[in-house]
């Protein structure tokens, strides 16, 4: 074997290794999407906490009618979607019903906190007894962003029981999202109905 043939045994070998690697590279592209792809992901969660986020039946109390105590019913209006560019996009979005025992003193009584979707339906009662509040404590109701059983017109209709000159209980609505790496929060108030 001579000098020459020595150097085309070694160049067709490079060449070779050349072309392998180029075939490989051609595929770069695609192997570059699925990594992103998969980066990308998010956990979905499992378990959604709308259905049961506190132990209600923990709280719960018998009330005595004889008792002198003040009634009322809050409105709250929610949202687990809004409109985005058209009426046929939405976000999706996790709503928190923040409930919170205004008085530094007595203790609240919720009686009812019914969900309401878009079209008035009743989605859920989350807790059947009447539940307290002790003083300036605050209980929230998660709604996930997975939930969007509301709808773009979703609400509460929260019932309670003071002792008189107790101030009412105040009720708040917490709405965001971080999908799509940009945040979005805004909030609603309760207003009195009864």
């Amino acid at each position: 074997m001579n000098a020459k043939s020595v150097y085309l045994s070694l160049q067709i070998q490079l060449e070779m290794d050349l072309i392998k690697n180029l075939k490989i590279l051609k595929y770069s592209p695609f192997l570059l999407i699925i990594c992103m792809a998969l980066i990308g992901c998010e956990e979905k969660i499992e378990n959604q906490s709308s259905i049961n986020p506190e132990n209600w039946s923990k709280r719960t109390v018998e009330l005595n009618v004889a008792d002198s105590l003040e009634t009322g019913k809050t409105y709250l209006s929610m949202y687990s979607q809004i409109y985005n560019l058209s009426e046929h996009r939405r976000i999706n979005l996790t709503a928190t019903a923040s409930l919170r025992n205004t008085s530094d003193t007595d203790t609240v009584f919720l009686t009812s906190a019914k969900y309401y979707g878009t079209h008035g339906d009743l989605i859920r009662n989350y807790f059947d007894k009447p539940i307290y509040l002790a003083p300036m404590e605050t209980l929230e109701i998660i709604i996930d962003e997975e939930d969007v059983t509301g709808g773009t017109g979703s609400n509460f209709l929260f019932e309670w029981q003071t002792p008189s000159p107790t101030p009412e209980p105040m009720f708040e609505g917490i709405m965001n999202s971080t999908n799509r790496q940009q945040g979005l929060s805004f909030t609603t108030q309760g207003k009195r109905i009864q």
